[in-house]
């Protein structure tokens, strides 16, 4: 019987271990460094999967509901300028993407998310949505993932595509802890004008005196057009165009005493984020129930046709940062500013130019933190160690948790810098299986010419654009630092010229 009991249980196992499929990569959370990462890796011969636990890709782009993207106009390359390509395609060019005054390059979530399924599908990357990682083992090479849809997959490369750093947490990297609070989040809502009032219920703990001063309105505490925290005071028409949509539907991602909400969320345990994504939730309502209530816009209520869910809100909120690993180059203020005091440019990856964008306002340390807002620094780049964790083998970040302080997270957290650094996560992971090598081994100049193959930018130079007779010299002769650009600030255009103009 012993024998009997024994041999069924070996039988178990072996049909187990036959039903385990083995990935050169695979990309847990499909945000937009996660997809960005799949798409890139699958383009360069890798079998590659992506665990998902809502329906859709994108992550903040599309299933938070940021569907601005800050910065990078003039740095459209690789998988970013193809994917900002198709957007203006959809839509009727780039200037019909100029619908609100927040962007050059707005869209609705939901085409942003038909897109990148599309690029996805066509580069072959396995999807599985509505699902995620039940259990995690390192094993030498790889890592096997049990999954919750009762499955279970191997990866020789596994790579964080998740909106916090979860699964580099999960997975034992060590965390960069010079964290001083968690930037305020946002529950984004796309909103459109009905044809007829669309009246709400009062949401749970509405307190109308968080949204007084969120525009220039009767109700508002105006000080020589500015609110108690020196917020300029835009008109309510002003606060609905900024992040009016192509089709005519509007993001709310108000940042002016609207439905930025504080907590501390990175340090909760899930139980205890779930609830203040609850509280942010309300807030987010009350905003909404204030614009049809105080200020008479009864016509506007949360949009039926976007997101398939409940309440018609995204699916999660807009985490502004993440657990940041420990890597073997961590990106800087300082960096940025003076890239040629270190030599983090010569290993360059991605691109990005927007200003050190952080938000505190809702936090009670907030004149601590004012020194934060808006900082000055030119485009920069950001080198390909910051992807790759200190101590942890066989694994990258493709997202917002890469090797980055806290105060430059303001800047690599925008949406170009992520998709950029996802796509060379991608490519890094891809060659290095291909060659038989660990990702840490990978020599930077391979990956760096695979992006060029793919038309990205390593160095922000203006000079020529992905295409441009001698784009690709101009770039590798950047690395090799035979050519320097000069960065300067020009109101929100940050910039890096060889040949500055006049």
């Amino acid at each position: 019987m012993q024998n009997k009991l024994l041999l069924t249980g070996l039988l178990a196992l072996a049909t187990a271990l036959s039903c385990t499929r083995t990935y050169d990569v695979v990309v847990i959370g499909g945000g937009a460094g996660g997809t960005m990462a799949a798409i890139e890796a699958a383009r360069n011969q890798a079998s590659v999967l992506v665990v998902e636990e809502t329906p859709w890709l994108g992550g903040m782009l599309t299933s938070a509901g940021v569907s601005a993207i800050d910065g990078n106009y003039r740095l459209r390359g690789g998988l970013f300028g193809e994917f900002t390509d198709s957007l203006a395609a959809r839509y009727g060019g780039y200037e019909a993407l100029k619908s609100g005054w927040v962007s050059h390059i707005l869209f609705n979530p939901r085409t942003g998310a038909e897109i990148l399924q599309n690029m996805a599908a066509e580069a072959g990357v396995d999807l599985r949505f509505r699902t995620g990682l039940a259990r995690l083992s390192k094993k030498n090479p790889g890592w096997v993932l049990s999954l919750t849809d009762g499955s279970r997959v191997k990866a020789k490369v596994l790579i964080d595509g998740t909106e916090l750093g979860t699964l580099a947490e999960t997975a034992g990297c060590e965390e960069l802890r010079d964290r001083v609070s968690a930037q305020d989040f946002t529950y984004v809502a796309i909103v459109k004008e009905y044809d007829h009032p669309v009246p709400m219920k009062e949401p749970e703990g509405y307190d109308r005196s968080l949204y007084v001063n969120s525009c220039d309105n009767p109700l508002a505490t105006n000080v020589e057009g500015k609110n108690p925290l020196g917020q300029q005071l835009w008109s309510p028409e002003m606060m609905l165009s900024y992040g009016r949509l192509p089709d005519g539907h509007i993001m709310l991602n108000w940042p002016v005493c609207a439905n930025d909400y504080f907590a501390e969320y990175l340090d909760m345990t899930p139980a205890e984020r779930d609830s203040v994504i609850l509280l942010a939730k309300q807030r987010t309502l009350g905003y909404v129930y204030f614009l049809q209530k105080e200020l008479g816009y009864s016509n506007i209520g949360i949009a039926d046709d976007v997101y398939p869910t409940e309440d018609g809100l995204p699916f999660f909120p807009y985490w502004r940062e993440a657990r940041r690993i420990a890597g073997r180059d961590t990106m800087t203020v300082e960096a940025a500013k003076e890239p040629y005091r270190f030599d983090l440019y010569t290993r360059a990856i991605a691109v990005g130019d927007y200003p050190v964008d952080h938000h505190h306002v809702q936090n009670p340390r907030r004149e601590e933190l004012a020194h934060l807002w808006w900082g000055r620094i030119p485009s920069f780049s950001v080198p390909m160690g910051v992807l790759v964790p200190t101590r942890v083998e066989d694994f990258l970040v493709a997202d917002k948790a890469i090797s980055t302080t806290w105060e430059m997270n303001g800047s690599t957290r925008l949406q170009p810098v992520v998709m950029g650094l996802g796509q060379a996560a991608g490519a890094l992971a891809a060659l290095a299986v291909r060659s038989g090598r660990k990702v840490h081994e990978m020599p930077v100049k391979e990956v760096q010419a695979r992006l060029l193959d793919h038309g990205c930018y390593l160095l922000p130079f203006l000079d020529l654009k992905p295409g441009e007779p001698g784009f690709r010299e101009l770039q590798e002769k950047g690395i090799r630092g035979e050519v320097r650009g000069t960065g300067r600030s020009v109101n929100w255009a940050n910039e890096t010229w060889v040949v500055v103009p006049d």
